[in-house]
């Protein structure tokens, strides 16, 4: 069964700390875990809700979990028909998370004017950064040393793949840079540092778009 979420910045930090393989656990007043069945309706909550969260982001995610063990869940309607979820209590979150299949993407994300995302760990000087700050900095390193680039997009992949919906969204002619040709080939290099060393492992908003999630979505 395919399943979204919508989640904030924070959230979306503690997944990839977890490989992309669950949620975190809830807190002790969210007594239910909902993951919901519609992209629509996540992108409503991301947009509508996230967006306006301390964070000023929100993530569709997408995640698959087997068919038969999601049926023991109870699927409730909050509002009109596309308005579904499916209830898990928030015991069961570790066991549901071992349910599912592959990794969970991020399909679609929004930002609000008060972003700041996500400040590297290690090897750009900066580690106060926010996400636009972030970005000239390894456009300098690009520039720089082709190599010690590539090593800081794997030392830094949880950050670098937290911050990389909205550098694809971002005016990257406002970088500065000392080659013409820099800005329109840093984030193409970023996703080849990616995927030569986490193979299988699609970045945020890189994920095939079904017909029906397009449309949802639109």
């Amino acid at each position: 069964m395919i399943l979204y979420r919508p989640v904030g910045h924070n959230e979306l930090a503690l997944i990839v700390e977890s490989g992309l393989k669950g949620f975190p656990p809830r807190l002790p007043d969210q007594p239910i875990f909902y993951p919901v069945l519609n992209a629509g309706y996540a992108k409503q909550i991301a947009l509508e809700w996230n967006t306006k969260s301390d964070t000023f982001s929100g993530y569709v995610t997408r995640f698959n979990i087997d068919n038969d063990y999601a049926q023991k869940f109870n699927r409730e309607i909050v509002g009109g028909k596309v308005h579904e979820e499916l209830w898990v209590p928030s015991e069961e979150l570790s066991e549901f998370n071992q349910k599912i299949v592959g990794h969970i993407e991020i399909i679609s994300a929004y930002f609000g004017t008060g972003f700041k995302g996500s400040s590297p760990n290690l090897g750009l000087g900066n580690l106060s950064a926010n996400a636009e700050e972030y970005l000239q900095l390894m456009i300098g390193m690009f520039e720089c040393n082709l190599m010690d680039f590539r090593g800081a997009v794997v030392i830094n992949y949880k950050s670098v793949f937290c911050n990389y919906a909205f550098w694809k969204q971002f005016d990257v002619s406002l970088l500065k840079a000392t080659r013409e040709d820099s800005r329109e080939k840093l984030l193409p290099a970023i996703k080849d540092a990616w995927h030569s060393n986490f193979p299988g492992v699609a970045l945020p908003t890189e994920s095939e778009i079904y017909e029906y999630e397009a449309k949802q979505l639109a």
